[in-house]
């Protein structure tokens, strides 16, 4: 049973700048966190670059304001040295999807929920597109 999931910033964009056909799905993973129905999870990182895409579609303050909204609803999952040590280490071609995966890994997150499935091929947690991870959830 799903119950932590741990969200790649690509499924948060979706959300806030209703990017179709994405939103959906979107909104409605967010809206099962919202009821309480499972606990999501993301890292320092992630809101690193949602500020930088976010800032570039308005401005800095509706830019903060998503991600006060956003923080109400999420766990930030702390990044030490462990992670960036394993991130560095690891086969991941892409530096930002280790430390993504490798944090889901610390928070015991149940799956990784992403767009970019390809880029976690040797995961040992299920990574999901988010209407799989809905219909696991609503089961």
């Amino acid at each position: 049973m799903i119950k932590k999931i741990y969200i790649d910033s690509d499924i948060i964009l979706d959300l806030l700048q209703v990017r179709h056909p994405f939103h959906d799905d979107a909104f409605s993973l967010f809206a099962q966190i919202e009821n309480g129905i499972v606990k999501g999870f993301v890292s320092p990182l992630v809101f690193s670059n949602l500020f930088y895409i976010l800032r570039k579609d308005g401005n800095n303050k509706s830019a903060v304001d998503s991600l006060i909204r956003l923080k109400m609803l999420l766990k930030i999952v702390s990044i030490g040295e462990k992670i960036i040590e394993l991130a560095l280490t690891s086969s991941f071609n892409d530096f930002e999807d280790a430390i993504q995966y490798f944090t889901a890994i610390e928070c015991k997150a149940d799956c990784l929920i992403t767009r970019n499935k390809k880029d976690y091929k040797n995961a040992d947690i299920p990574v999901l597109f988010p209407d799989e991870c809905l219909k696991l959830i609503t089961q």
